[in-house]
């Protein structure tokens, strides 16, 4: 037997959820078909669970940085709070209230393994062999996200690593680990670590933070480093080894060997698809699923003749990060329910953009110590694509914001301007507390504001936000703007 309904949304983390919350707003029959927890990674063993453990170590170091605060506090860190307090954000690993929130919107829960079986036909396999397949009358989404990455070295896989899912669940620290990789997840993992306490060594093949600015990863190796971890750049790993006693020894080139209680991979991600059925539809198992500007899966059978299915999220591979998984999967739930009601599918908010209005503004928050955050494009990107630019490089130390925040606060801030068309295209900022700097930015390039017109954008005195002041001096005055003087001295004003 086969069930038909509008929209099978395959995931059911948070971009699956929010491509089933849009298409049902919109009065389709929705489906959402989940084989572990709803909410996915993001909510339980990745992005939540991970800023948990970081902030109460980073809220303590803020506090060490001013003085009065720092006199007072004399104490260390509690873990086993901090870890009860991740429990709490994690609820204590139960999707009980998402579920609650799905059926109250009326989004149908199958839970059980969903896989393709050829055009707008899902197959669920629930719990105990039971199978039930499902005919979708306009849209099949799929939102499985990705797996770790567990990189072909000797005996690794055999060591049994941890992997970001492990770390972030971990229920008693261990006195040393090893991280291999030198991504976001390695030095985030790491620095949640070294402020419990453990003893961290980080293996990194090249540099830290390689899609950012190089003086991001320069920062925050220098900030691992403070913390007590080791930071070894240019590693090149041999073999892991889980030897009887229970550790983990990992020999480098040469012959040198680290030696830990555990070791956390953390090199990456592979697309969750080798059991979706894409050879069902004429795409390839176990591959990262191509996509076009409405999220529309490119290849798959019918799928030209008579839009069907869609791939959001990580699964694209166009950015992995659930802030925009979920901006994708908001346009893509709003459009299949366009087509699917015959209206118009350019309609606010998205405007002439159906789905992903803008790929080149996609930011990125590193919580690490110190923070790094981007968005928009390098200045080697940039380059890379034969843009002409200008950059302005401003040092934190010359806002007096962030002196207020922290004693003695170091950090960088770097704006990218097209030159030709005079409007931010990338930006970067290091620093503590900077994480909140990224959208003022993100708004700036998506709204391709003219530089000329930012100056009139007045940051609040005496805020963080005054760097934007200090970058555009950097890049020097508009030729006729009217700007005030500064020749007040800020203690004055």
């Amino acid at each position: 037997m086969e069930r038909e309904v509008d929209v099978i949304v395959i995931g059911g983390g948070p971009v699956g959820e929010n491509a089933a919350d849009r298409a049902r707003a919109a009065g389709l029959e929705v489906v959402l078909v989940e084989r572990e927890l709803l909410g996915g990674e993001c909510s339980y063993w990745a992005c939540i669970p991970s800023k948990t453990l970081l902030r109460s170590a980073a809220a303590l170091r803020a506090a060490q940085r001013v003085g009065g605060a720092e006199q007072a506090v004399t104490g260390r860190l509690d873990v086993q709070a901090v870890l009860a307090r991740r429990d709490y954000w994690v609820s204590d690993w139960s999707d009980q209230g998402g579920a609650d929130w799905l059926e109250s919107i009326g989004v149908g829960i199958e839970r059980g393994h969903g896989r393709l079986d050829g055009v707008r036909r899902v197959v669920v396999e629930r719990p105990g062999d039971e199978e039930v397949a499902y005919a979708a009358r306009h849209a099949v989404i799929v939102a499985t996200g990705t797996d770790s990455f567990i990189p072909p070295i000797a005996g690794l896989a055999e060591a049994a690593p941890w992997t970001s899912r492990e770390a972030t669940s971990v229920t008693e620290p261990p006195a040393r680990i090893a991280v291999i990789g030198g991504g976001v997840t390695a030095v985030e993992m790491a620095t949640a670590f070294a402020g419990f306490g453990t003893d961290v060594v980080v293996l990194a093949r090249s540099g830290l933070l390689g899609g950012m600015e190089p003086f991001a990863g320069e920062a925050v190796a220098k900030g691992l480093r403070e913390l007590g971890a080791s930071v070894r750049l240019g590693a090149q790993i041999e073999r892991v080894d889980r030897i009887a006693s229970g550790e983990v020894v990992v020999t480098l080139a040469g012959g040198e060997t680290v030696t830990a209680d555990e070791v956390l991979v953390a090199t990456g991600r592979r697309p969750r698809s080798d059991r979706l059925g894409l050879e069902t539809v004429g795409l390839e198992p176990g591959a990262w699923v191509a996509v076009d500007d409405t999220m529309l899966a490119t290849g798959a059978d019918d799928n030209e003749a008579r839009p069907w299915l869609y791939a959001v999220g990580d699964l694209n591979h166009w950015a992995l990060l659930t802030h925009q998984g979920k901006y994708q999967a908001r346009a893509t739930g709003d459009l299949v329910a366009a087509r699917a009601l015959g209206r118009a599918e350019h309609t606010e908010p998205w405007g002439a953009h159906v789905a992903t209005a803008d790929h080149s503004a996609i930011p990125q928050v590193v919580f690490a110590e110190p923070e790094a955050v981007s968005v928009g494009c390098t200045v080697a990107e940039a380059e890379r694509d034969g843009r002409r630019v200008r950059v302005a490089d401003v040092s934190f130390a010359s806002v007096s914001g962030a002196g207020i925040v922290a004693d003695g606060y170091e950090g960088q801030a770097r704006l990218i301007v097209d030159a030709e068309r005079n409007t931010v295209i990338g930006a970067t900022f290091v620093g503590q507390d900077v994480a909140e700097l990224v959208h003022s930015a993100t708004i700036a390039i998506v709204g391709e504001v003219p530089i000329d017109r930012l100056w009139h954008a007045v940051p609040a005195f005496p805020t963080m936000s005054e760097v934007w002041l200090r970058l555009l001096e950097a890049l020097g005055r508009p030729a006729a703007a009217d700007v005030a003087s500064d020749a007040v001295p800020e203690a004055a004003a």
